[in-house]
């Protein structure tokens, strides 16, 4: 798989039937490693190892409604009282970020309501936090610690 712009992480893998795993510490299973999903896993253990985000506290393929298509929801990341507070969206290494993918992370956010968004394809990652009160939004120069936006 791809190097990203991430520290480099140990990961447990395997094949099956053809098929390379990956196990995904947060669903407690191995999943097809696809490029996306390579993604996800290391930036999983980034916003754990780097960013101290607790582990139970975080969700992979959250499904929500979105008017009345269900979508799913790459990772969200809860405060201590159950509250999303933080969804990202990953793309594999090779997908470029653009406007039709803040599109989409904003789509998800009708529903939840979070205060930051965060999309990354592992090289590049972009943290915008959200103004409900102005209306707007800033991207931030970096990531959050989940001690900073916690107690929200």
């Amino acid at each position: 798989m791809q190097q990203l712009n991430l520290p480099i992480y140990q990961h447990r893998t395997k094949i099956e039937e053809d098929k390379k795993l990956i196990f995904d510490s947060i669903r407690k299973k191995y999943v097809a490693l696809t490029p996306e999903e390579w993604v996800r896993q290391n930036f999983i253990q980034y916003l754990i190892n780097e960013k101290n985000y607790p582990a139970p506290l975080i969700a992979v393929e959250m499904a929500l409604k979105v008017n009345t298509v269900t979508r799913r929801c790459d990772i969200a990341l809860y405060n201590k009282k159950g509250k999303p507070i933080v969804i990202v969206e990953c793309k594999a290494a090779d997908v470029k970020i653009n406007q039709k993918t803040f599109e989409q992370i904003a789509g998800y956010n009708i529903e939840l309501q979070v205060d930051y968004l965060i999309v990354t394809n592992g090289i590049n990652h972009y943290c915008c936090k959200i103004d409900y009160e102005l209306s707007s939004f800033s991207f931030l120069k970096d990531i959050p610690d989940y001690k900073e936006i916690s107690n929200k």
